[in-house]
């Protein structure tokens, strides 16, 4: 019989109910992490996502749409973008890509990015675009695709739930499909975290709205699930994800483009 613990852990698990349509896309394994259940609360908050692009910096997004070009994607490449946000990569890649599927655990944020996308293309979203309310442990596409992007979003799961999401990434990837990753990944041995939050921290913002805080980073380190290259790097290994390229900025933020093997 399931204790009591159990039993109250039951609500948090996104079991498929029996009579679920096609757009709920919650895993049905009773073990697996519900990311739909679990989303960050600043991410479901108006405010936050209304601000969310000049927070960021306004990421531009060609480096990384000319690392999947690189790898020969296209016109006619599939793309996924998982944890897209406002579409910050979505909407250009959409642009120069076949088609690009859009894939957020939040309703707001994939609402602000239809607005957004509709906004640059005369009031439609553009037809190679596509939003899907899901995560990495939820979404997975009919058919196997070209590229998948994420960016700062890998962090949000611990590191069991790091390496059964780059499984299956390796999974719905053709053969020789590329993992482009972004995400703030620990360049350094434990004894040296002190130092580098030291300086991490220093260099924040100062306005919240204006950029990342000396308290958002704290809260980052805290409560999120970044990791160290040294377990990330195993695990894409396992996954069957060669490393192509990677790069560290401040031995802290990582990009990496992956193959998949075969």
């Amino acid at each position: 019989m399931p204790s009591a613990g159990m039993a109250g852990r039951r609500s948090l698990i996104g079991l498929r109910r029996p009579d679920a349509g096609t757009d709920d896309r919650r895993v049905n394994e009773m073990w697996m992490l519900d990311e739909l259940a679990h989303a960050g609360s600043e991410h479901l908050d108006a405010g936050f996502i209304a601000g969310f692009d000049r927070k960021q910096g306004y990421p531009d997004a060609e480096t990384d749409i000319a690392a999947f070009e690189a790898h020969g994607l296209g016109r006619a490449s599939v793309v996924i973008d998982f944890g897209a946000g406002t579409g910050q990569f979505a909407i250009p890649a959409a642009r120069r890509f076949g088609r690009v599927t859009a894939v957020d655990v939040s309703p707001g944020m994939l609402a602000a990015l239809a607005a957004k996308a509709g906004a640059e293309s005369g009031g439609e979203t553009p037809p190679a675009l596509d939003c899907v309310r899901g995560g990495f442990l939820s979404y997975f596409p009919a058919e196997p695709v070209d590229g998948v992007y994420t960016r700062h979003a890998l962090h949000q799961l611990p590191d069991f739930w790091k390496a059964i999401a780059l499984r299956r990434i390796a999974d719905m990837l053709r053969p020789g499909g590329i993992l482009r990753l972004r995400d703030l990944v620990y360049d350094f041995g434990p004894g040296e975290a002190g130092a580098v939050f030291d300086g991490w921290l220093e260099d924040a913002a100062d306005d919240p709205a204006a950029g990342y805080t000396a308290a958002d980073y704290a809260e980052h380190i805290r409560t999120e699930h970044s990791t160290f290259r040294w377990l990330l790097e195993p695990m894409l290994a396992a996954a069957g994800l060669d490393i192509a390229e990677v790069s560290y900025d401040r031995r802290l933020y990582a990009a990496y483009t992956c193959v998949k093997a075969g």
